[in-house]
This record gives C-alpha cells, structure tokens and sequence, in this order.
C-alpha cells in the first residue's frame, strides 16, 4: 500500500511539472548572444583546456631542466645582455589565464550582456574568484624546488597586488621571500601594458630560462599590428615557442582578438565584428 501511494504522489508531482514548465520558461530571461560563448564554455569546463595546460606545464619541466644544465640558455634575448651566464636562475609567468583561470569574471559578462570595465575588473579581482590553472601550482613549485626564482609579471596594477598576491599564497605559488616577484603595472613609472621594461629589470640580475603567458604580449613587445604584421613577429621567434617560450590557449580574449580591426576600439561592435569575419578563410563549400 504504501509503494502503490508513493507512486501516486509521483505521478502527480510529474504532472504537475509538466503543466507548469511552460510557465517556468516564460520567467526565464532569453539567453543574451555573445561571440564569447564557446570560448569561455570550453574555458571553464573543458577536459580539453586542462589537457592542454598540463601538457604545456610538463614540457616546461622538461625544458627547465635543460635549462638549468645550459648556462648559456636564455629566454630573453633582447633583454639578457652582457655576462649572465652565471646569474642565478629565474622563469617569468604571466598570471591572468596563464597561472590563474579569470573565467568567472568572462562567463559573468556573458550572462549579464555586459563587457570589460576597469571597475568591474577591480571589483572581480577582489572578490578573490580565479582558480589555478591545471599544472601551474605544481611547476611553479617545482621550478622553487630547483632553486629558480619565479617571478609574476602581470598587467594587474599595483592597486589590484594586494588582493592577488594573498590569492596566490593560498593556492600554494612561491612568492619570492625576499625577493618582490610580482611585478605589476604602475609598480614603477616605466612599468607598462609592453612588458620589456620589466623582463629587462628581471634579466639585470637573474638569467631567465622560460616564460610562460597565453598573449603574445607575455613574450616580446612587438605584439600589436594586423594578422600579418603580427604573424612576421611570430614567424621570426617561432624557435623560442616549445622550447623557452611556451604558451597556455586562451581563446577568450587577448591581442589576436582585435588584430582584425587594428586594435580601433573606437569602432563600433558590428564593424569589428564585420572586420573579424573578413579576416577568416573560410571553405568555398566544393
């Protein structure tokens, strides 16, 4: 009796739902389109992203010690000048999507049909959201273990440090003792978006093995330009990638993204969009 009442109840609750699911999808709002979608989808809950970040966090343990066995490797050739040979030994990470997954604060953007702001983007960074990208955590430990100082140089800015440096000690990455390894924009009066001002601060005193980022910008300033002018800057340092520079993909935004329309933000969105789609080689369909 009480199986045959049970199921009753079921039954009624079942109907019940189904009458009432067209009300429950007139209350929800239309999903808002965004040429972001997929990408911050397989950002954040890809097996695929964290495949890739692994495997790139692996080949920089092989290629760390390599490095540590050559004194005469280094990352930065423009910058590393004179004798470094026997400097002690550094590795330069980018943080944001490179060690850090800032997804949230894309997907938000998403679903309230907002965009960046400096605001906003302050205001993410310190409700303290990110997570650590897979395999960062450890190799960065790993580098501290071999003696390798790891230094985080990010376009954060200095006002937003505080807040990231105490995420980061949570997660587990070193922080340099001593030493300020964390070098962020404004830290300094020459210290820009362009990062050589402080890969070269960095290579006066150590000798810097590999750089990890997930922009172009992360690796050499000369990051900006068209798809063309940006793939000759590439095709000159294609040696360094896979071996001192090694790139994590980050598909949701970066210097690619407005390539296309020549980094105009001024621009209105459907113009940039119409400039991105022209940039594409798409199949003729035969």
């Amino acid at each position: 009796m009480r199986n045959g009442y049970t199921g009753r109840l079921a039954l009624v609750a079942t109907i019940g739902l189904v009458a009432a699911l067209p009300a429950l999808a007139a209350d929800l709002p239309d999903a808002m389109p965004d040429d972001n979608l997929n990408a911050v989808l397989w950002d954040q809950t890809s097996v695929e992203a964290q495949a890739n970040a692994l495997g790139a966090y692996t080949l920089g343990r092989i290629r760390l010690d390599e490095a540590l066995a050559d004194k005469n490797w280094t990352a930065a050739p423009v910058e590393q000048t004179g004798n470094f040979q026997d400097f002690p030994p550094a590795i330069i990470l980018d943080v944001d999507d490179t060690i850090m997954n800032t997804s949230p604060y894309q997907a938000r953007n998403i679903t309230t049909g907002s965009s960046f702001t400096a605001d906003s983007w302050t205001q993410y960074v310190n409700a303290q959201q990110d997570k650590p990208i897979a395999g960062a955590v450890e190799f960065t430990q790993y580098a501290a273990s071999k003696g390798v100082k790891v230094f985080y140089v990010t376009n954060r800015t200095v006002d937003e440090e505080k807040p990231t440096v105490e995420e980061m000690k949570r997660f587990g990455f070193p922080m340099g003792d001593n030493v300020d390894t964390f070098l962020s924009v404004k830290e300094q009066p020459d210290w820009t978006s362009a990062k050589g001002t402080r890969r070269a601060f960095i290579a006066k005193n150590y000798r810097i093995l590999l750089m990890f980022g997930d922009n172009f910008g992360d690796f050499t300033d000369d990051y900006k330009g068209t798809v063309e002018e940006r793939q000759k800057v590439f095709d000159a340092n294609v040696a360094h990638f896979g071996h001192d520079w090694i790139a994590i993909a980050n598909p949701t935004y970066g210097s690619f993204e407005s390539a296309p329309y020549k980094g105009d933000y001024k621009l209105p969105p459907e113009q940039q969009r119409r400039l991105k789609q022209d940039a594409l080689t798409p199949w003729d369909g035969k």
